[in-house]
């Protein structure tokens, strides 16, 4: 173990000088460019696959945006009205946008541009629409039935607004065009864009004119490139550099709380994991705090329900809190027919309790806790082989059900409702990041209601009945709460951390001169 973190060491800065040498941050000593690095790799150019990353680096634009407790607020739509049965939507297109091509943003490209994502994966397939057209300067949504979080959709990453000449015949974007303060001027996937700034932007100009993304998966490397200079800003550190980092004279450490929560996702619909007792077992056997303090250097923040206190509409701080109590869960087990044998592993039926635990090192906290919940549910019996693969492994295993548990996390602000998360995760059965094979009725009400009624209290009743279903019967359970952390260089000011995870602020930084 002495030489392990050397070893880690030696691989981060050989990797930090191969990221370097092929792809250079800055082009020249005389140009001052704003270098960012994070962990995301740009998948592809659809906004279904990678259009956080041109989001969050303000290239490209959404109908909506949102302010910092989750409201909708105007982005490339100036105003809206819904007509009173909730299925008519009318979005008046904000006047004179320019694309990064020149041409202008009009209500007929918009329209098109949501036509095309609502036919591909997304989250505009929740909303049951039946036709987007453009009448003069509005966008219509004719919808099935009333969506009463279309606006939040709207904001989604997947809903950005490219172009005509983005895309060709098919559909399929071929470039990245669009409305932002920036405007692409390389793009080498899966890892690296330059862009600038676009002076006919139709909003406040940017202070940073110049700027690049580098997708820098190891958390080692991250760290090595902000502490050598190498990127005025870099997006989500591993816990044990934070300490690190806090005390260079360089830079800046920002930690803020974010709507994503490190979750153990079971098999609720097969095997051993099927019965709610033996999932409740297995939260009674996680020590959160411990992980908390001693993993993600962050007291506080063991997950004693699925939302934090920083989600206020979904938090209910009534419900019965998720505890470490490893004696019930041997007691659950029990009753449930596993029997410990001679090594302490519990097996029913000839079988031992063997577990396969599927978690990625895109975010470098997860194996660490992966390992440590190994050791937690060993000691109540629980035999768990962890297994660090590709997080496209957990999907793949909830889309043909061999899916035995899965260690992520899950960010609810995708777009800035959480119930539209929630609605895409647990609905039909659940998605590919969400439960697998959980029925639950009063939960399926409770969700039902809460689009049905306008009535805040009523709503309010209907968000803490279904946190109360998922609290009991664990589908997910949840582990830790996050707090995003990120390294801003001394070179720069008006830095600050989205709790949506938008933007990464560009347009709101300027050199320290």
């Amino acid at each position: 173990m002495s030489s392990y973190r050397p070893f880690r060491t030696a691989m981060a800065a050989s990797a930090l000088a191969t990221l370097v040498a092929l792809f250079p941050l800055a082009s020249s000593a005389q140009e001052r460019v704003f270098d960012v690095v994070g962990p995301f790799e740009i998948g592809g150019l659809d906004p279904s696959i990678s259009g956080f990353v041109f989001q969050r680096m303000q290239i490209a634009e959404t109908l909506l945006d949102s302010d910092a407790q989750g409201n909708p607020v105007p982005g490339l739509a100036e105003r809206w009205v819904v007509s009173a049965d909730g299925r008519t939507w009318r979005l008046a297109i904000r006047q004179g946008v320019k694309f990064h091509d020149g041409t202008e943003l009009t209500a007929a490209g918009v329209a098109r541009v949501l036509e095309v994502a609502r036919s591909k994966p997304g989250v505009l397939k929740q909303a049951g629409i039946e036709s987007i057209t453009a009448e003069g300067n509005e966008v219509v949504i004719q919808l099935a039935k009333p969506f009463k979080p279309l606006l939040a959709l709207l904001a989604h990453s997947s809903t950005n607004i490219l172009a005509p000449s983005s895309f060709d015949a098919e559909g399929k974007v071929q470039q990245i065009i669009g409305t932002g303060p920036y405007r692409v001027t390389l793009l080498e996937p899966p890892q690296r864009l330059a862009a600038e700034r676009f002076d006919g932007y139709w909003g406040a100009k940017p202070e940073i004119v110049k700027t690049t993304y580098l997708a820098a998966g190891r958390g080692e490397t991250r760290t090595l490139m902000a502490e050598s200079g190498d990127a005025e800003l870099v997006f989500q550190l591993d816990p044990p550099s934070i300490a690190k980092l806090t005390r260079s004279s360089n830079l800046k450490v920002l930690i803020e709380p974010v709507p994503r929560v490190v979750l153990l996702t079971p098999n609720s619909g097969a095997g051993a994991t099927a019965p709610v007792e033996v999932r409740q077992a297995l939260s009674l056997a996680i020590q959160r705090e411990g992980i908390a303090t001693a993993v993600l250097r962050a007291p506080g923040t063991g997950a004693t329900q699925l939302f934090a206190k920083n989600v206020p509409a979904w938090h209910d701080a009534g419900l019965a809190p998720l505890a470490y109590n490893p004696a019930a869960a041997r007691k659950l087990l029990a009753g449930q027919g596993w029997v410990p044998q001679a090594d302490g592993i519990l097996e029913k039926d000839g079988k031992p309790l063997k577990l396969k635990l599927l978690t990625y090192s895109d975010r470098p906290e997860l194996p660490l806790i992966a390992t440590a919940l190994q050791a937690q549910l060993k000691d109540v019996g629980i035999d768990v082989e962890v297994a660090v693969q590709n997080s496209s492994a957990i999907p793949a295993a909830h889309n043909d059900g061999s899916l035995q548990l899965a260690l992520y996390g899950r960010n609810f602000a995708l777009a800035p409702d959480p119930l539209v998360t929630l609605l895409n995760d647990f609905g039909n059965g659940g998605g590919e990041w969400g439960p697998l094979g959980w029925k639950n009725p009063a939960f399926d009400q409770a969700l039902h209601a809460l689009l049905n009624t306008d009535d805040p209290a009523e709503q309010q009743r209907q968000r803490h009945a279904a946190m109360a279903q998922v609290q009991n019967e664990l589908p997910v359970i949840p582990v830790a709460w996050y707090r995003q952390t990120i390294a801003v260089s001394n070179a720069v000011d008006g830095a600050a951390i989205d709790p949506f995870e938008r933007t990464f602020g560009l347009s709101k930084m300027r050199w320290v001169e």
